[in-house]
Protein backbone atom coordinates (compact mmCIF):
# COMPACT_ATOMS: atom_id res chain seq x y z
CA UNK A 1 0.00 0.00 0.00
CA UNK A 2 3.30 2.45 0.80
CA UNK A 3 3.83 1.76 -3.10
CA UNK A 4 0.19 2.94 -4.05
CA UNK A 5 0.05 5.91 -2.35
CA UNK A 6 3.56 7.23 -2.99
CA UNK A 7 2.23 6.56 -6.63
CA UNK A 8 -0.91 8.08 -6.19
CA UNK A 9 0.37 11.42 -4.41
CA UNK A 10 2.73 11.31 -7.72
CA UNK A 11 0.59 11.10 -10.29
CA UNK A 12 -1.77 13.67 -8.19
CA UNK A 13 1.04 16.24 -8.05
CA UNK A 14 0.82 16.38 -12.04
CA UNK A 15 -2.65 16.83 -12.42
CA UNK A 16 -2.40 19.57 -9.73
CA UNK A 17 0.54 21.66 -11.44
CA UNK A 18 -1.51 21.23 -14.95
CA UNK A 19 -4.67 22.81 -12.67
CA UNK A 20 -2.60 25.19 -11.16
CA UNK A 21 -1.13 26.47 -14.61
CA UNK A 22 -3.96 26.54 -16.00
CA UNK A 23 -5.14 28.49 -13.52
CA UNK A 24 -2.23 31.01 -14.10
CA UNK A 25 -3.39 31.02 -17.85
CA UNK A 26 -7.39 31.09 -17.45
CA UNK A 27 -8.14 31.71 -13.27
CA UNK A 28 -11.01 29.82 -12.22
CA UNK A 29 -13.34 30.76 -15.29
CA UNK A 30 -14.51 27.19 -15.25
CA UNK A 31 -16.63 28.62 -11.99
CA UNK A 32 -19.42 29.55 -14.85
CA UNK A 33 -19.52 26.07 -15.80
CA UNK A 34 -23.36 24.29 -14.60
CA UNK A 35 -23.26 20.71 -13.67
CA UNK A 36 -24.14 18.96 -16.67
CA UNK A 37 -21.56 20.71 -18.74
CA UNK A 38 -18.68 19.41 -16.17
CA UNK A 39 -19.96 16.17 -16.91
CA UNK A 40 -20.03 17.08 -20.90
CA UNK A 41 -16.32 18.00 -20.69
CA UNK A 42 -15.62 14.54 -18.62
CA UNK A 43 -17.34 12.99 -21.73
CA UNK A 44 -15.81 14.50 -24.45
CA UNK A 45 -12.26 13.11 -22.73
CA UNK A 46 -13.09 9.83 -21.75
CA UNK A 47 -14.51 9.23 -25.52
CA UNK A 48 -11.25 10.88 -27.14
CA UNK A 49 -9.33 8.27 -24.72
CA UNK A 50 -11.43 5.12 -26.36
CA UNK A 51 -11.20 6.68 -29.84
CA UNK A 52 -7.44 6.52 -29.10
CA UNK A 53 -7.39 3.14 -28.09
CA UNK A 54 -9.59 1.74 -30.34
CA UNK A 55 -7.85 3.31 -33.23
CA UNK A 56 -4.38 3.26 -32.06
CA UNK A 57 -3.36 6.85 -33.41
CA UNK A 58 -4.46 10.38 -32.65
CA UNK A 59 -4.44 13.00 -35.17
CA UNK A 60 -3.92 16.00 -33.04
CA UNK A 61 -0.53 16.02 -30.40
CA UNK A 62 -2.70 15.47 -27.45
CA UNK A 63 -2.23 11.79 -26.14
CA UNK A 64 -4.05 9.61 -23.48
CA UNK A 65 -1.91 10.58 -20.37
CA UNK A 66 -2.88 14.63 -20.70
CA UNK A 67 -6.50 13.51 -21.27
CA UNK A 68 -6.66 11.33 -17.85
CA UNK A 69 -5.43 14.10 -16.79
CA UNK A 70 -8.19 16.24 -17.66
CA UNK A 71 -10.45 14.43 -16.68
CA UNK A 72 -9.16 13.81 -12.87
CA UNK A 73 -8.86 17.98 -12.85
CA UNK A 74 -12.55 17.94 -14.34
CA UNK A 75 -14.15 15.83 -11.69
CA UNK A 76 -12.42 18.03 -8.96
CA UNK A 77 -14.39 21.06 -10.61
CA UNK A 78 -16.90 18.79 -10.78
CA UNK A 79 -16.83 18.52 -7.10
CA UNK A 80 -16.40 22.25 -6.54
CA UNK A 81 -19.08 22.92 -8.65
CA UNK A 82 -21.53 20.30 -6.60
CA UNK A 83 -20.08 22.07 -3.38
CA UNK A 84 -20.37 26.01 -4.16
CA UNK A 85 -23.16 25.44 -7.29
CA UNK A 86 -21.88 27.61 -10.57
CA UNK A 87 -21.31 30.72 -10.36
CA UNK A 88 -22.35 34.13 -13.40
CA UNK A 89 -19.09 35.23 -12.84
CA UNK A 90 -15.46 34.09 -10.81
CA UNK A 91 -16.17 34.56 -7.28
CA UNK A 92 -13.24 32.75 -6.14
CA UNK A 93 -8.94 33.13 -6.44
CA UNK A 94 -6.95 31.14 -7.50
CA UNK A 95 -5.32 30.41 -4.13
CA UNK A 96 -9.72 29.13 -3.15
CA UNK A 97 -9.74 27.51 -6.03
CA UNK A 98 -5.86 25.02 -5.05
CA UNK A 99 -7.76 24.76 -1.76
CA UNK A 100 -10.65 23.49 -2.50
CA UNK A 101 -9.07 21.30 -5.50
CA UNK A 102 -6.73 20.02 -2.58
CA UNK A 103 -10.04 19.62 -0.27
CA UNK A 104 -11.42 17.30 -2.87
CA UNK A 105 -8.82 15.17 -3.99
CA UNK A 106 -7.99 14.63 -0.61
CA UNK A 107 -11.40 13.42 -0.35
CA UNK A 108 -10.99 11.49 -3.70
CA UNK A 109 -7.52 9.59 -2.38
CA UNK A 110 -9.22 8.31 0.75
CA UNK A 111 -12.14 6.99 -0.65
CA UNK A 112 -9.81 5.14 -2.91
CA UNK A 113 -7.47 3.69 0.39
CA UNK A 114 -10.46 2.63 1.89
CA UNK A 115 -12.09 1.12 -1.41
CA UNK A 116 -8.22 0.00 -2.02
CA UNK A 117 -8.32 -1.97 1.23
CA UNK A 118 -11.56 -3.83 0.75
CA UNK A 119 -10.57 -4.79 -3.00
CA UNK A 120 -6.98 -5.84 -2.62
CA UNK A 121 -5.41 -3.66 -5.39
CA UNK A 122 -7.47 -5.51 -7.95
CA UNK A 123 -7.25 -2.17 -10.07
CA UNK A 124 -3.75 -3.09 -10.50
CA UNK A 125 -4.78 -6.96 -12.84
CA UNK A 126 -7.15 -4.58 -14.83
CA UNK A 127 -6.01 -3.09 -18.40
CA UNK A 128 -6.15 1.09 -18.90
CA UNK A 129 -9.05 -0.01 -21.14
CA UNK A 130 -10.98 -1.21 -18.91
CA UNK A 131 -10.56 2.31 -16.56
CA UNK A 132 -11.98 3.99 -19.42
CA UNK A 133 -14.73 1.88 -19.56
CA UNK A 134 -16.23 2.48 -16.60
CA UNK A 135 -15.23 6.56 -16.15
CA UNK A 136 -17.45 6.36 -19.67
CA UNK A 137 -20.54 3.94 -17.49
CA UNK A 138 -19.87 6.38 -14.88
CA UNK A 139 -20.88 9.48 -16.99
CA UNK A 140 -24.09 7.54 -18.44
CA UNK A 141 -24.86 7.00 -15.07
CA UNK A 142 -24.16 10.74 -14.02
CA UNK A 143 -26.02 12.16 -16.84
CA UNK A 144 -29.13 10.12 -15.97
CA UNK A 145 -28.79 11.31 -12.44
CA UNK A 146 -28.65 14.90 -13.51
CA UNK A 147 -31.81 14.66 -15.49
CA UNK A 148 -33.22 13.57 -12.58
CA UNK A 149 -32.38 16.85 -10.87
CA UNK A 150 -30.04 14.89 -8.77
CA UNK A 151 -32.60 11.77 -7.38
CA UNK A 152 -31.80 8.06 -6.64
CA UNK A 153 -33.65 5.89 -4.89
CA UNK A 154 -30.45 3.39 -3.78
CA UNK A 155 -27.63 4.63 -5.73
CA UNK A 156 -24.50 6.76 -4.74
CA UNK A 157 -25.06 10.92 -5.78
CA UNK A 158 -23.26 12.67 -8.61
CA UNK A 159 -20.44 13.34 -5.77
CA UNK A 160 -19.38 9.48 -5.59
CA UNK A 161 -19.77 9.03 -9.47
CA UNK A 162 -17.07 11.71 -10.19
CA UNK A 163 -14.91 10.64 -7.28
CA UNK A 164 -15.02 7.07 -8.81
CA UNK A 165 -14.44 8.77 -11.99
CA UNK A 166 -11.18 10.63 -10.63
CA UNK A 167 -9.88 7.67 -9.10
CA UNK A 168 -10.14 5.21 -12.38
CA UNK A 169 -7.93 8.31 -14.28
CA UNK A 170 -5.95 8.26 -11.54
CA UNK A 171 -5.22 4.49 -11.66
CA UNK A 172 -4.60 5.02 -15.67
CA UNK A 173 -2.10 7.58 -14.85
CA UNK A 174 -0.01 5.54 -12.47
CA UNK A 175 -0.40 2.49 -14.89
CA UNK A 176 1.06 4.73 -17.76
CA UNK A 177 3.14 6.77 -15.90
CA UNK A 178 4.93 3.88 -13.84
CA UNK A 179 4.43 0.93 -16.64
CA UNK A 180 1.59 -1.55 -16.53
CA UNK A 181 3.82 -4.71 -15.60
CA UNK A 182 5.87 -2.98 -13.03
CA UNK A 183 4.05 -4.26 -10.01
CA UNK A 184 1.96 -7.50 -8.82
CA UNK A 185 -1.04 -7.27 -7.11
CA UNK A 186 0.11 -6.70 -4.24
CA UNK A 187 2.02 -3.20 -4.99
CA UNK A 188 5.51 -5.52 -4.28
Amino acid sequence: MDVTKSQFDEVIAICRKIFSEKLGDYGPAWRILRGESVTDQILIKAKRIRSIEIKKESKIDEDIFGEFIAIVNYGVIGLIQLELGFAENVDISEEEALQLYDKHITISKELMYAKNHDYDEAWRLMRVSSYTDLILMKLNRTKEIETNKGQTLVSEGIDANYQDMINYALFGLIKLHFGEDEFDVKGN
